[in-house]
């Protein structure tokens, strides 16, 4: 939406409020709402502001110790929230109200380069001297319950009821019971200018896929994080929920997040080769990168606990390095031709902040290229049970070790960047070590 559309619809009484949000470190939404008439007459030039405890805060909402960008020492203070007006858009599915994404900014006007959207800012400019641009989309997964959110809150989230009562992969009939709601979403998004190419029946019970239509790394990162408070927001005014949790059931397949990228030069994509009619050398350098690199930033497609119990034999999310052209079982799937070829990354779960693992898989592709590294042949086989291939972290903690040991991610993010990421997850291991879970107190209450 542009500046004079918003303030036409102010002016007719269409839209009273306005959200000012910023992507947090886990990928949440979190900021203020502004009358509509006092964003235009001031946040709009001036922006806001936000305590800097933002990025340190658990899932709580607790303040944590030991960053170096805010703390109790410093007196927790404010950082500017500066709006990005090309973000700016009307949410059909909240009456009345509009939405604009912001940077978060020093004293001083300097972006806080911990911040989520900083990172991928920074890898775009990289990508740009180059006089390069790419093309990426996610593909989010997602459970939908016939549980509100407070009753499944109420049940400390156990016997939630999915909307489907047998795994509907493909399936056109069963789906159907959830379409007044994915409807909604598929329309609502596509308004909101989060354009929709699809929603299907995934593999688990109730479990649904929406996907995005390619575009920019930025705006489709945006779109991201917009879409699944939104969904979220759907699914409750219609009495249901929906969960974006990597692994909810042990059973079942868990939701995943696959980033497809391409890289291009004009019009060109980098990645085909028009006169083999197959990847160019450039392709296999940037695939090259992302197998010998994206172990390091595991992190950054896996930040939570629950994440690393996605990864599983014949789960359909990968654990090893490998690639091949149509195969399930690897890291990363090569799809499409000429203009449409490209790389899918299959490591994301639902849980990973877009922003993140946007800049990671940019990041170790680019490193590629630079080290003219090479893919290597095609895999061929089950990947799963191929103990010759490397492998992903098999725990947060690990993946903390890994990025925090990396000499390639702190030459590209910047030591205080990867520092302020690895004491993240450390933080996040230290509370789960620290809890006592239902498993825990099954197995040893009376037999132990």
């Amino acid at each position: 939406m542009k500046l004079s559309a918003l303030q036409t619809k102010v002016r007719k009484g269409e839209i009273d409020t306005v959200i000012v949000a910023f992507p947090d470190v886990l990928g949440r939404l979190v900021g203020k709402r502004f009358t509509a008439s006092f964003f235009l007459d001031h946040v709009v030039e001036h922006g806001t502001h936000g305590c800097n405890y933002l990025l340190t805060v658990n899932m709580e909402m607790d303040p944590m110790d030991g960053f170096a960008v805010a703390n109790w020492e410093s007196g927790f203070g404010d950082f500017e929230m500066s709006p990005d007006m090309a973000t700016l858009r009307e949410l059909p599915w909240q009456p009345g109200a509009a939405l604009v994404l912001c940077d978060y900014r020093k004293p001083d006007g300097s972006l806080v380069a911990e911040a989520p959207r900083s990172l991928l800012q920074e890898q775009l400019a990289l990508m740009a001297k180059r006089g390069l641009k790419s093309g990426m989309a996610s593909e989010l997964e997602f459970l939908l319950f016939n549980d509100t959110y407070r009753e499944a809150h109420l049940s400390d989230y156990s016997k939630l009821t999915p909307s489907s009562d047998y795994r509907i992969d493909y399936h056109t009939m069963q789906p159907g019971r959830d379409e007044t709601i994915l409807r909604a979403i598929r329309n609502d998004m596509t308004a909101a200018g989060i354009p929709i190419e699809s929603s299907k029946g995934e593999w688990s019970q109730g479990q649904h896929e929406l996907n995005f239509i390619y575009g920019a790394p930025m705006a489709m990162a945006d779109g991201h994080v917009i879409f699944k408070q939104g969904v979220k927001e759907i699914a409750e005014t219609n009495g249901k929920s929906v969960s974006f949790m990597p692994k909810f059931a042990p059973e079942e397949a868990g939701n995943s997040c696959h980033i497809h990228v391409s890289i291009s030069k004009g019009q060109r994509n980098l990645f085909w080769d028009s006169k083999k009619k197959t990847g160019s050398k450039f392709f296999r350098q940037f695939l090259g990168g992302l197998l010998k690199y994206s172990p390091d930033l595991c992190y950054f497609f896996a930040p939570t606990i629950n994440a690393y119990k996605r990864y599983q034999s014949g789960s359909w999310a990968p654990t090893k390095m490998a690639w091949a052209h149509d195969n399930r079982t690897v890291g990363f799937r090569v799809v499409g031709h000429g203009s449409s070829f490209r790389i899918e990354n299959r490591m994301p779960g639902a849980d990973a902040n877009p922003y993140l693992a946007f800049s990671a898989t940019l990041a170790a592709g680019f490193a590629g290229v630079d080290e003219g590294l090479d893919c290597g042949d095609v895999y061929v086989g089950n990947a799963y049970e191929d103990r010759t291939l490397d492998g992903l972290p098999s725990s947060l903690a690990e993946a903390a070790d890994r990025l925090e040991q990396s000499t390639f991610a702190r030459t590209v993010f910047g030591a205080s960047v990867i520092d302020f990421y690895v004491h993240t997850a450390r933080l996040e291991v230290k509370a789960f070590n620290e809890s006592v879970t239902d498993w825990e107190r099954r197995r040893y209450f009376e037999r132990i």
